[in-house]
């Protein structure tokens, strides 16, 4: 495994991060209809032996948050690492968003350090923050707080993660003397958000930037539209598409560390692997162009930029809404039209069908990729609904 000095500050991490947004579920997980239930069904067992392995193959970052597998995460975490402390660095944010007293900050990363069962972290982070976020960590004097977290040594070194446009981007990063920032990044989000030009400015600040999704939640490694299989078979270096969309994030010489959400031990093998032989700078011309086509083919097809985040979830009236997002995507991407329709009326609960929707908004003021949730979800109910059009796409 490669390192990398993260940042200003006096950690080097390896390449590739174990981001504990998606850990394994239990077998049974995907058969339970409550989708935050399913969401916290970590199965502690496979998920243990995956950061065990991560570690005894170099991996050395971990990260998670407050709201991860509802809430769940940052304690299998802690159990994973309790008796190597000094192996590891770790990594968990601040849920800005939820925050509404300054009390609360203190209160919550209090908790969190207790369920990590750790007296410090190595990197504490400002949590998604976006134009409404950022407004209230200010008045809230998140920075203040941060100073004095890093003061009492709970926190070594601070950051922040973002989802919002690149002029935002540049506001926070001036800010504030930030270590890291966390940004999403990756071939289908190459101008997205903070996107390259949000890279290349917090590199040129001597921030560290980590990457999140770089597989766009694993949108860009399953079920491969034909259009785009055809595109991967048609080259000869035999990668798979997470392998391409890897080297794509590693390509780029300001990237600290790729945080990648792996759910499976197979996904992990192959992430290390790839991340030994990738290198920046190594992608020739020609292979950028044939990702570039990828992404052009992707946005063709794509109904909904959705990445899977679940940060959307839970509805007030129950409406699972990542779910629906995926079905959508697979009847209009890889024509199951059928089985898509048949899933929406008659195994998804009524209560979480897209047509359950009371419009009250609080999916959009949390989802991160600004996604017009609302009209979306009509969209959704008008393709998969019984009487629906069948050959809609």
């Amino acid at each position: 495994m490669k390192y990398n000095k993260l940042g200003r500050s006096d950690r080097h991490v390896s390449r590739l991060g174990l981001g504990c947004m998606r850990l394994p579920l239990v077998p049974d997980a995907e058969s339970n209809p409550n989708f935050f239930e399913r969401l916290g069904a970590i199965d502690e067992e496979k998920a243990i032996e995956m950061i065990d392995y991560a570690i005894e193959h170099g991996i050395n970052y971990f990260d998670s948050a407050y709201p991860y597998h509802g809430g769940k995460s940052e304690t299998i975490l802690g159990k994973a690492v309790q008796n190597r402390r000094e192996e590891v660095i770790l990594t968990t944010k601040s849920p800005i968003r939820i925050i509404e007293t300054p009390d609360d900050l203190e209160r919550i990363l209090d908790e969190q350090l207790g369920k990590l069962s750790v007296s410090y972290l190595d990197f504490y982070l400002l949590h998604g923050l976006n134009r409404k976020s950022w407004t209230k960590a200010i008045e809230f004097e998140a920075l203040k707080f941060l100073d004095n977290i890093q003061k009492d040594g709970r926190a070594k070194f601070v950051g922040f993660s973002f989802h919002d446009d690149v002029r935002i981007f540049k506001e926070i990063v001036d800010a504030y003397d930030w270590t890291i920032c966390q940004i999403q990044y990756n071939y289908f989000d190459e101008n997205y958000q903070a996107g390259k030009e949000g890279l290349q400015y917090a590199d040129s600040k001597g921030i560290g930037v980590v990457i999140m999704e770089p597989l766009r939640g694993g949108r860009l490694t399953e079920k491969i539209p034909e259009e785009v299989q055809k595109i991967w078979d048609s080259t000869e270096q035999g990668w798979s598409p997470a392998e391409w969309g890897l080297r794509w994030v590693w390509n780029h010489p300001e990237v600290s560390i790729v945080l990648s959400g792996m759910s499976t031990m197979e996904q992990l093998k192959e992430n290390i692997r790839i991340a030994e032989d990738a290198r920046p700078d190594s992608l020739s011309a020609q292979e950028i162009k044939t990702i570039g086509k990828v992404a052009d083919t992707y946005r063709h097809l794509l109904k909904v930029d959705c990445t899977g985040c679940a940060y959307c979830v839970p509805c007030p009236s129950g409406v699972d809404i990542p779910s629906n997002f995926t079905l959508y995507n697979d009847f209009n991407m890889f024509k199951e039209l059928e089985q898509t329709q048949a899933f929406y009326n008659m195994m998804m609960p009524p209560e979480q069908r897209a047509s359950n929707c009371e419009e009250c908004g609080e999916c959009e003021e949390k989802c991160p990729q600004q996604i017009e949730i609302i009209k979306t979800l009509k969209k959704v109910h008008e393709q998969l609904r019984k009487d629906g059009p069948p050959n809609s796409c």
